[in-house]
């Protein structure tokens, strides 16, 4: 069987988002909109200690309530549940960990009923002592957090340490880096941090449990991972896998904070205790900020190391990132962050201790960029500072230290495969572009300054060795296709991505590929989880050998309509013909169901094509060392900027911006330039605006978008240039790699670039606010705004002698 090569109809192309209509129209369908027969409503009781032991809970009161259906405690649930570490507990049973913490769960007729029920349980309390510092929590006389963390469930790749508040602990080592630093030139020591960051998602996680009679569990929930929510469920209620159906409606974003498991074990768990009616759960923004897994923040302590012609020898580094209350996927993140702390540099000698740590704050979890932003936040500047002290460029020393695809080995000892990318190309695109090297205009206000800076970024998705995915695709009668897989679909355009490749490959117009919306994981091929920019190369190879499968049946039947060998069958064009004699063909929806003759005989049956993709090559990592083999792709990439400056106030204006990442392939062109758009907004945002605050008890001060800034339209560059390189990785879905988080990771270290350059002040810690880089100029660079004050007074004294002679 052959497939003839034809110009790419619709790979490389633009197009939009399949689901698009229904979302600007408003028509799709969220959990939110979803009403079942008899639904009731839930609403959380929250802790007001950040930690304390639950001396009793008083709910007679709320159950007098006209409408109050029953009241949940931690009592009735006593059973934990984590993606990673089982550290966590659907309601508080005895301990509150953080301000936040759900201690109950109202259930009642309406939302109203279920609000005031809530207001009316009474929490009697026991102080106990609290941590809001990873930091004063590593500490031998610190509070202990969770006294039974060594009977919790580990997944095999983990280490919490028992008796410690260290949720996990991860070691990277190569070389000899104390016999390194000897033979350094330059040594760079410093600190960095990045503070709490909320996902911020539009659609705030909301779900509905039915516990249905029959033992089944129905959720229809908005997650990023239907599966593994699933399987978790099931695994920690002790029922069959299947015996728990997630309805993956239509969710408004996720950003890695609807991964893994949410709230669907409580509703579920909730429902059975109401009379096994459905309940449904809408966090307020506020509880979403302050009950809901949010990002955690995190701190670096560096030592790097360069020879003086600017080799990147050694580099020392201890990661400390803030857990909150439970460890949920920040102890992946935290791993991450330790094995990928080289970023995209050839560095012989490394020692890397990244540690998980639990407080008394907000638990965390993933988030776009997982471990990766922060350390690249770290590794990027460092590379700009160690050039300036060599005398070198900051083009030049990262072209010595860049590995090499082909011949270079990661921190964890995999050789980068020689189709990985080409980071050289994507350094001196970004140069080429940006313009860096050549003159810059002067602002004409004497206070501003403008500046040039560039961050380079590699990620690969951080799985288990045995993530794998599946797909199945249907024939219908006219030749149309259903694809069924489990990804999900929250505006990444993955599912858009992976119907381009089936009507390519079948040669059928796009619109006769269809991924259903409204999809069931009873009725859907089954993938690890959405997350970590894996769905495009998982599920994209899974749905290759999908359409393998299809056409190994069409052909079977073929061969037999047309009486040649298989060999000789071409499937194009929406058509089935035989090799040299183009006229002898038939449609493909002559063959989809069932081929008929002439006289009526009939050969074949309904197409259904089926297949999957597993990683064959990664390894779990040594916990002593961190070697072995993480990640199935590396996609490379990095972002330049142009800023102002203003000196007299701090604030930062990004007006140009460059996105550059070697994507493999290019599937949907522009499904990849949003990702660019997205990634940069995302990242602006993050870098220069974006935190949590907390005062000295816990309590979170900007629990809502009133007081938590983020980009506004008005933030937005004049100028965003978008770059998709193309090296194809043999393995990839045509040779594609994902790009989904990696746009958003070099986004602030080449903006704190741009101001080092300019100014030579070093900012260590985001965001970058106006306060925070005034105060820096003060503190390092007290000339520079003596300058500018001394400047604005002669430009408006100039001014004012200009109008005073008009």
């Amino acid at each position: 069987m052959e497939t003839e090569a034809q110009s790419p109809k619709y790979i490389g192309r633009y197009v939009p988002q399949q689901d698009s209509t229904l979302k600007v129209t408003g028509t799709a369908t969220y959990t939110f909109d979803v009403e079942l027969p008899g639904m009731l409503y839930a609403k959380l009781v929250t802790s007001d200690r950040p930690h304390a032991k639950i001396v009793s809970i008083d709910t007679k009161e709320s159950e007098q309530v006209p409408g109050v259906v029953a009241v949940a405690t931690g009592k009735d649930f006593n059973f934990r549940i984590g993606i990673y570490v089982g550290d966590r507990d659907i309601l508080a049973f005895d301990t509150v960990r953080w301000i936040g913490h759900p201690i109950a769960a109202v259930i009642a007729e309406t939302l109203e009923a279920a609000e005031e029920g809530a207001s009316k349980v009474h929490v009697e309390y026991e102080d106990l002592p609290a941590v809001f510092d990873p930091r004063e929590a590593l500490k031998p006389e610190a509070p202990l957090l969770h006294p039974k963390l060594g009977e919790y469930r580990v997944s095999p790749a983990f280490k919490p340490i028992p008796g410690t508040n260290i949720a996990n602990r991860f070691k990277l080592q190569r070389g000899n880096v104390d016999r390194a630093f000897d033979e350094c030139s330059v040594i760079i020591e410093d600190n960095f941090s990045m503070p709490y960051v909320a996902h911020a998602f539009m659609e705030t996680q909301n779900c509905i449990g039915l516990y249905r009679r029959d033992g089944v569990i129905e959720v229809w929930s908005s997650l990023q991972s239907p599966f593994s929510a699933r399987y978790l469920m099931a695994q920690s209620l002790d029922i069959p896998v299947n015996n728990v159906i997630i309805h993956n409606t239509f969710c408004g974003g996720g950003f890695g904070g609807k991964a893994g498991l949410g709230w669907e074990p409580l509703v579920a768990m909730l429902s059975k205790k109401a009379g096994h009616k459905p309940v449904k759960l809408i966090l307020s923004r506020k509880e979403q900020f302050t009950s809901a897994a949010v990002r955690e923040a995190f701190y670096a302590h560096v030592k790097a190391g360069f020879s003086k012609d600017g080799k990147f020898l050694a580099y020392k580094a201890t990661f400390i990132m803030d857990c909150g209350g439970y460890g949920d996927y920040t102890v992946n993140v935290s791993r991450t962050a330790g094995y990928a702390a080289d970023g995209s540099y050839d560095i012989e000698n490394l020692d890397v201790e990244s540690l998980a740590v639990y407080t008394n704050k907000v638990p965390t979890t993933a988030m776009r960029g997982f471990g990766y932003p922060e350390g690249h936040w770290v590794l990027e500047q460092i590379m700009d500072r160690a050039a300036s002290k060599l005398g070198l460029d900051p083009v030049k020393i990262r072209l010595i230290n860049l590995v090499r695809p082909g011949e270079s080995s990661t921190g964890t000892g995999e050789r980068v495969r020689e189709d990985a990318g080409n980071p050289r190309k994507v350094l001196e695109t970004i140069v080429k572009e940006l313009g860096i090297g050549k003159e810059i205009d002067k602002p004409n206000e004497p206070w501003m300054v403008r500046a040039r800076g560039f961050a380079l970024n590699v990620k690969g998705p951080s799985q288990p060795p045995n993530a794998s995915g599946s797909a199945i695709m249907k024939f219908n009668e006219d030749g149309s296709i259903d694809l069924l897989v489990g990804t999900g679909s929250f505006g990444q355009g993955t599912t858009t991505a992976l119907c381009m490749i089936v009507a390519e490959e079948f040669g059928i117009p796009l619109e006769k590929v269809r991924v259903p919306f409204d999809r069931a994981t009873d009725s859907e091929a089954y993938t690890w989880q959405t997350v970590g920019s894996r769905g495009l190369f998982v599920d994209g190879n899974a749905t290759l050998s999908a359409i393998k499968d299809a056409k190994r049946r069409i052909v079977d039947v073929a061969k037999q309509v047309f009486r040649v060998p298989e060999e000789d069958v071409i499937i194009s064009e929406g058509k089935v013909s035989v090799k040299g004699r183009p006229w002898l063909s038939i449609k493909l929806s002559d063959i989809a169901a069932a081929y008929t003759y002439p006289e009526g005989n009939a050969i074949g049956g309904p197409i259904i094509g089926a297949g999957y993709w597993t990683s064959v090559l990664n390894t779990y990592l040594n916990p002593e060392t961190g070697q072995g083999i993480p990640s199935i792709f590396h996609t490379f990439g990095g972002t330049g900027v142009e800023i102002l400056l203003n000196l007299l106030t701090g604030e930062i204006i990004v007006e140009r911006a460059i996105q550059v990442e070697d994507v493999g392939r290019v599937i949907n062109r522009l499904g990849v330039e949003q990702q660019m758009d997205g990634g940069l907004v995302m990242g602006m945002s993050v870098s220069l605006w974006e935190k949590m605050q907390f005062d000295q008890q816990g309590w979170l001060l900007n629990p809502n978008f009133t007081g938590y800034y983020l980009a506004r339209f008005k933030d937005l560059p004049k100028e965003i240039k978008k770059v998709a390189l193309e090296t194809p990785q043999a393995d990839g879905p045509l040779g594609a790699r994902g790009v989904g988080e990696m746009v958003m990771i070099s986004v602030g270290p080449a903006i704190a670039n741009a101001i080092f350059n300019a100014t030579g002040v070093m900012l260590n810690h985001e965001p970058m606010t106006p306060e925070a880089v005034w105060n820096a100029l003060r503190e390092q660079k007290s000339e520079l705004l003596n300058e500018a004050i001394r400047g604005m007074k002669e430009h408006f004294r100039q001014t004012e002698e200009v109008m005073t002679k008009q």
